[in-house]
């Protein structure tokens, strides 16, 4: 029989128990919490038991049977498939519990749907995140077609129903998101005609989104909105001072939410003074870590993270203690705008409000686009009239105007 300091497990699951209790605590599992864990190990395992089932028998289909049961039980604790995450997590990196099957497509579509993420993946090789977008805009692609003709019919597709769609979906987005949509539809129909699905190349059929190049100014935060953001984190709480770290690499930096999330313990050189980003198209470019950026780590890793196996920066403040998601980056700072009394904004408008500070500082555009590490000129071009006040010295007066 196996123990843990409160539990005991006996049966099929019992030699795995020590090796479970210490992945809990390396995934930053408290006491308590583990010893919940491990108490729903030993009841799976017992239950095992009674069938006669062993570890290597906890399939999809047991498992459910194990969570109805307890639900048919008035359990009120872990009555869910998803409440045995950790333990099944753990039996299947093992190679003892069998891995879920995957789910077989059974219509037309999501077979064309499955082949097209796999020649994202592999042919083309987009990462995981941008195959999600790209197939989604297929799968509204498809679902449409079925809308509209009952099925799909791709081989009645032409110009016209391609231009009809595009109508349709842009008149519920805005300019940006159409603009993404069409450049993600013409993969698709090439995909479409390479494959031999339609007979036609009509990648060329896709009208363009009306948007003018540069036409916007950039909308960006003022300082004293950043400071009020900054503000908004208690950092006497561990949540405040992660934060607190993640606004500051943000508005300081200019980094994306994606680049924030995926920031490694690895990527911070503290002797040398800069941090490792991870942007995009897989590209390892290095900035200097500047001494509050330094700062608000420091305080975040000496008096805040949990510790456990995660090799993130930052992490969750609930077990397991796995990195952040780009979205989960976002709502960190809606809800600091929340707090703060702002209007809602996303991790990006952050990055606008690095630029222009920069700028503002006296910071040349060739400077922004290096920290911002745009591919090209024509990228940070758009900050050129973030400054209003120094374009305002420089207008001209309007011929035969007051003066």
């Amino acid at each position: 029989m196996s123990s843990h300091p409160r539990v005991r497990v006996a049966g099929p699951l019992m030699t795995f128990a020590p090796g479970f209790v210490e992945n809990l605590v390396s995934r930053g599992y408290r006491p308590g919490s583990a010893a919940e864990q491990v108490r729903l190990m030993s009841e799976v395992s017992r239950w095992l038991a009674e069938r006669s089932l062993g570890a290597g028998d906890l399939t999809v289909v047991e498992v459910e049977q194990f969570a109805a049961e307890r639900r048919a039980s008035d359990c009120s604790r872990l009555r869910s498939v998803r409440g045995l995450s950790p333990l099944l997590d753990y039996l299947r990196g093992l190679g003892v519990a069998p891995l879920p099957a995957p789910t077989a497509p059974s219509t037309p579509g999501e077979v064309l749907v499955e082949s097209y993420s796999a020649y994202l993946l592999e042919q083309r090789g987009l990462a995981p995140s941008s195959v999600r977008n790209y197939v989604g805009v297929a799968r509204d692609f498809l679902s449409d077609r079925e809308r509209v003709n009952g099925e799909l019919a791709l081989t009645e597709l032409d110009m016209t129903a391609v231009s009809e769609f595009v109508l349709r979906e842009s008149q519920r987005c805005s300019v940006g998101s159409a603009k993404c949509m069409v450049t993600r539809l013409r993969v698709f129909l090439r995909f479409l005609h390479v494959a031999g699905k339609i007979k036609q190349a009509l990648a060329g059929a896709v009208p363009s989104v009306a948007s003018w190049r540069l036409a916007s100014l950039v909308k960006a935060l003022d300082a004293r909105s950043v400071a009020r953001l900054r503000a908004s984190c208690d950092r006497r709480t561990r949540v405040g001072r992660r934060d607190f770290a993640i606004l500051t690499l943000l508005s300081r930096l200019g980094l994306r939410a994606g680049e924030v999330a995926a920031l490694r313990f690895s990527d911070l050189d503290w002797r040398a003074g800069e941090v490792m980003i991870r942007g995009k198209g897989s590209r390892l470019e290095r900035l200097p870590l500047l001494a509050d950026v330094g700062e608000t780590l420091a305080a975040w890793l000496s008096r805040g993270r949990h510790r456990c196996g995660s090799v993130f920066v930052f992490t969750r403040q609930r077990a397991p203690h796995g990195g952040l998601s780009s979205g989960a980056i976002s709502q960190i700072v809606r809800r600091a705008c929340q707090r703060a009394g702002l209007p809602m904004v996303g991790a990006h408008r952050l990055r606008h409000t690095a630029a222009t500070e920069m700028l503002r500082a006296g910071g040349s555009l060739a400077e922004v686009g290096q920290v911002l590490r745009h591919r090209g000129r024509d990228v940070t071009s758009i900050y050129a009239k973030v400054d209003r006040l120094a374009l305002a010295a420089v207008v001209q007066p309007w011929p035969g105007g007051a003066a």
